[in-house]
């Protein structure tokens, strides 16, 4: 059962999917944003005051950040590889990021087209730390919608 007028989805519940595979172990979503350019338009009245309006223009597109601990799968490094060898067109990929409520019943989605990844960063490693390596994904993407 979704949650009711009084709860809202909670942020450490959610999941990302591309192209129909689920990746485990996601620690951290960044970019989840809708911008739209802002056009100004500067006029003058029929009795020569000066107007400016504002109007919305095109939708802007963006880049989201995964964050996962470091683990043997390598689905993301063999996906930026591809990009390093030229194969782009096999590398958008489309998918979603998915929020859930508090008993793990999807709420709500947020959907991407053409995402590519155009980083992948891994965590600073030291001698005698105790913190785990984290492998962050920034993903460029021509578009994302709210379901």
């Amino acid at each position: 059962m979704p949650f009711s007028n009084y709860d809202g989805a909670v942020s450490y519940s959610f999941g990302l999917t591309v192209d129909g595979i689920t990746t485990q172990a996601i620690t951290e979503v960044d970019g989840l944003n809708f911008e739209v350019d802002v056009i100004e338009v500067k006029q003058q009245t029929p009795d020569g005051k000066y107007v400016v309006k504002k109007i919305p223009g095109r939708k802007k597109t963006g880049e989201l950040t995964f964050t996962r601990i470091f683990q043997q799968d390598d689905n993301w490094s063999n996906w930026i590889k591809k990009i390093f060898t030229g194969d782009v067109s096999d590398s958008r990929k489309n998918g979603s990021v998915d929020v859930y409520d508090y008993g793990g019943v999807k709420v709500t989605s947020f959907t991407f087209t053409n995402g590519w990844p155009s980083k992948i960063e891994y965590s600073g490693m030291k001698a005698g730390g105790t913190d785990p390596t984290t492998e962050k994904l920034t993903l460029t993407h021509e578009g994302l919608e709210p379901q």
